[in-house]
């Protein structure tokens, strides 16, 4: 199994193929990055409502519930490995109306923050779990409007999203960040054998 793989320069090469600016594609502030993106290259700011992210890249993007009734912004629980899952990122990405992606983590990361984020992964793991059992169920009057049975499909596809996030916070992340601390403070892919920092 690889530690860490560079997803970026994928991502430039499929960028380029979009003709836009990666700045118009990838323009979300880290001051307003959701605190549920997961720690590597890729993270969302603030993003439109429509939740449509998950329609190219639904190993690796989900919703969050904070605009209330329903409604919520998007973000990064999974950070892609390989060019099949970069390219669903990208696509994922570059369907949000206020580009409100970016992919300059790996300049906003450092060994501190990450370590951090993996502490606090409790509180994450807590809340994919209850948004996954709000979401999954098959009556939200809560919701007003977005209660309506029409919606059902696109509420239960989230939740299993919250559901597989969870279950990587469990199984997979924490291999994943010890390798990304490795590029954070060499900025290179760990080699065979090569020892990774700990969490």
């Amino acid at each position: 199994m690889i530690s860490y793989w560079d997803p970026l320069p994928t991502a430039r090469r499929l960028v380029e193929g979009l003709g836009r600016p990666a700045g118009e594609v990838f323009a979300g502030r880290w001051e307003q990055r959701n605190w549920r993106n997961v720690p590597g290259p890729f993270y969302a700011g603030e993003t439109d409502s429509l939740a449509i992210g998950r329609l190219d890249a639904p190993e690796h993007i989900c919703y969050d519930d904070d605009l209330g009734d329903g409604f919520g912004f998007e973000f990064i629980y999974r950070q892609p490995v390989n060019v099949r899952q970069t390219e669903a990122v990208v696509n994922g990405c570059r369907l949000e109306l206020y580009s409100g992606y970016n992919w300059d983590g790996d300049d906003r990361w450092t060994a501190g923050t990450v370590r951090e984020w993996w502490r606090d992964r409790g509180r994450v793991r807590e809340w994919a779990l209850a948004i996954a059992a709000d979401w999954g169920a098959d009556t939200h009057p809560h919701w007003g409007y977005n209660a309506g049975s029409r919606f059902l499909g696109h509420y239960h596809d989230a939740a299993r999203g919250h559901r597989d996030f969870a279950a990587y916070l469990d199984d997979g992340l924490e291999a994943y960040l010890r390798g990304y601390l490795f590029w954070l403070d060499q900025r290179r892919e760990p080699r065979a054998g090569e020892a990774l920092p700990r969490l």
